[in-house]
């Protein structure tokens, strides 16, 4: 068997080439590349996706974050709490405004652990940022209910969630805003990189429209000091023709992950859970060996059996280069350190094959 792809981007394009390569081609010939018709059919088709009032295009993910945060008025002085075991644009998008992230431990579904935001609550907390790691939802109904308590704004990071649903809500409609990005490998990717908000507030779509065009609403007249962050008409265009896709698209990423719990019998690994009354839709399927010496074994064991992985996240924000300036050190948060010291993500991508998942699930099962 050829080598297997932690994730092989060509087998979805492959799925709908066509419809890609047609839509691509409409839009170089219509003449209009930025803040067009294709910007808004997709905006329109995204928001109703999701139940949402409104969806605004940006450049990437992390504009979606640091936009968000510099809209609601988070800046100096102002904390945000959210998991250390997340991505280190999460926290990018709050130090970026010049506040301060607050690190909670994650749960044993891999968002943040709700029974441990208040003891974090200070007279600076102005929000939390809820992050649905993996395409796990974290659990919506316990963080609502502490933000609206203690009067704190709450944002969603869903760049690894599109379509996930907590008590048969969306992800990003729980809070004030809801940030996405389109990043090629995610379950609604695009060509290059792209993102946006969700929100239901008419007051904040208008804010994000003019903050992503120079702080711009009527060409030449700027009343804010904004961005250049726009989703081009290419990938708008690119991801409307996904879009139509995406129940299939997270169908058989499901039907992967199901293949997988099903599969693997080894008892050595840990498998990605979902709470319950959530709908995960599986951008990584995430295991965990007991420790980091096990984990090395296993990836190059893989390796040798043609199976390439990948690790989300071997460096937790909190022990990044990046973030020495706010003091902490190993074992600050211990259960945050063990998972980026033992998680491993095998593969999961669309177009991935049954027989190629039991190879690797036999595999696995033999270490």
């Amino acid at each position: 068997m050829e080598f297997i792809m932690s994730n092989n981007l060509l087998r979805e394009f492959e799925q709908y080439q066509e419809e890609f390569e047609t839509s691509a081609i409409e839009t170089l010939r219509s003449g209009r590349y930025i803040l067009g018709s294709r910007l808004r059919d997709f905006e329109n088709g995204f928001a109703k996706y999701n139940c949402s009032s409104h969806c605004i295009g940006l450049a990437s993910g992390l504009d979606a974050l640091w936009i968000a945060f510099k809209i609601l008025g988070i800046g100096i002085g102002d904390e945000v709490i959210v998991q250390a075991n997340t991505y280190i644009a999460s926290v990018m998008g709050i130090t970026i405004n010049g506040a301060t992230p607050i690190f909670v431990e994650p749960d044993e579904y891999y968002g943040i652990d709700a029974d441990k935001i208040e003891d974090k609550i200070t007279n600076r907390t102005k929000a939390v940022l809820a992050v649905h790691l993996y395409g796990i939802p974290c659990e919506m109904d316990k963080l609502v209910h502490i933000c609206k308590q203690h009067h704190l704004i709450l944002i969603e990071d869903c760049a690894q969630s599109h379509g996930a649903t907590h008590d048969g809500k969306m992800v990003g409609t729980f809070g004030d805003v809801g940030c996405f990005s389109f990043y090629p490998t995610k379950n609604l990717g695009a060509f290059g990189d792209g993102g946006c908000v969700i929100t239901n507030s008419d007051e904040l779509d208008q804010k994000f429209r003019i903050f992503r065009n120079y702080g711009s609403q009527e060409h030449y007249k700027n009343s804010v000091i904004g961005a250049n962050s726009r989703l081009d008409e290419i990938q708008a265009g690119l991801l409307s023709v996904k879009l139509k896709h995406l129940h299939d698209i997270i169908s058989e990423r499901q039907s992967i992950a199901h293949r997988y719990n099903e599969g693997i019998k080894n008892q050595k690994f840990i498998l990605p859970k979902v709470r319950p009354k959530s709908i995960a839709v599986y951008h990584q399927y995430v295991i965990r060996t007991k420790d980091k010496e096990m984990r090395e074994h296993l990836i190059y064991y893989l390796k040798d059996q043609g199976i390439d992985t990948i690790i989300h996240y071997p460096i937790p924000p909190h022990l990044s280069e990046a973030y020495e300036y706010l003091g902490y050190h190993s074992g600050d948060f211990p259960i945050t350190e063990h998972y980026a010291d033992t998680v491993l993500s095998i593969p999961m991508y669309n177009g991935y094959s049954e027989d190629e998942q039991k190879y690797v699930i036999k595999v696995i099962n033999k270490f």
